[in-house]
């Protein structure tokens, strides 16, 4: 069983990827990623559908959540004032709000700044991953290592 959280989210996705990176450097939630296109899915209880569809957050224990409920995870792994933030995106009616405001930005993601045609939902796309990996610092392709995992202060 994995001791951490794991943040799946599209590495072909230009804005998906500048988007983690981002959280990496100044949110740095307490969670591994890795682009579905490295996870092994099946071992998460994740489907490649799924994976496509919507940044996914799976608990140690196994419990996916989706879209914006994965995002307001991340920020209540984070820590400090982003543990409200993401407190605040998990109730209603802001839950609702959220979800709303995650697929105005996730369907036409491909459209968004850093976004590709690669991200476009639904389309098969040739992109390679080989080319984005050490973009985003995945070392790996048998694993969910990648760049040395956030480091967290203890506590």
């Amino acid at each position: 069983m994995r001791n951490q959280p794991v943040l799946i989210f599209d590495g072909d996705c230009g804005f998906c990827s500048t988007s983690v990176r981002f959280a990496d450097r100044r949110l740095q939630p307490r969670c591994q990623t890795v682009p579905w296109q490295f996870a092994d899915l099946a071992d998460l209880g994740v489907t490649a559908t799924r994976a496509e569809h919507e940044v996914l957050w799976v608990t140690p224990g196994g419990v996916v959540y989706g879209g914006a409920q994965a995002v307001a995870k991340a920020l209540m792994s984070a820590g400090e004032a982003w543990t409200l933030a993401g407190a605040l995106l998990m109730l209603p009616p802001m839950r609702w709000a959220a979800h709303g405001v995650y697929r105005l930005i996730a369907n036409p993601r491909h459209r968004m700044p850093g976004g590709t045609p690669a991200c476009a939902l639904g389309k098969g796309n040739g992109k390679v991953m080989s080319q984005v990996a050490p973009q985003i610092g995945v070392v790996q392709r048998d694993s969910l290592e990648r760049r040395p995992s956030w480091p967290h202060p203890a506590g």
